[in-house]
């Protein structure tokens, strides 16, 4: 018999058919570090516009045509 660890039970486990976990593996969006200059600057990109907001220079819209 299969024993689950104490501490997973305290994080949670989820238990799938292992078909059902492929599937779901197959469809999982791929996570993408960026390195160098190109992610320096979409950090710098994210804190401008993490300042702006705090600041409040954003508007909240409802849709791109908002932008207009």
């Amino acid at each position: 018999m299969f024993k689950i660890p104490h501490q997973a039970l305290k994080k949670g486990v989820v238990l799938l058919p292992l078909q059902e976990y492929r599937e779901l593996q197959a469809q999982a969006i791929p996570t993408y570090y960026l390195t160098g200059k190109k992610a320096l600057a979409l950090d710098r990109l994210v804190e401008k516009g993490l300042k702006e907001h705090q600041e409040g220079k954003t508007r909240q819209i409802k849709s791109l045509a908002d932008l207009r």
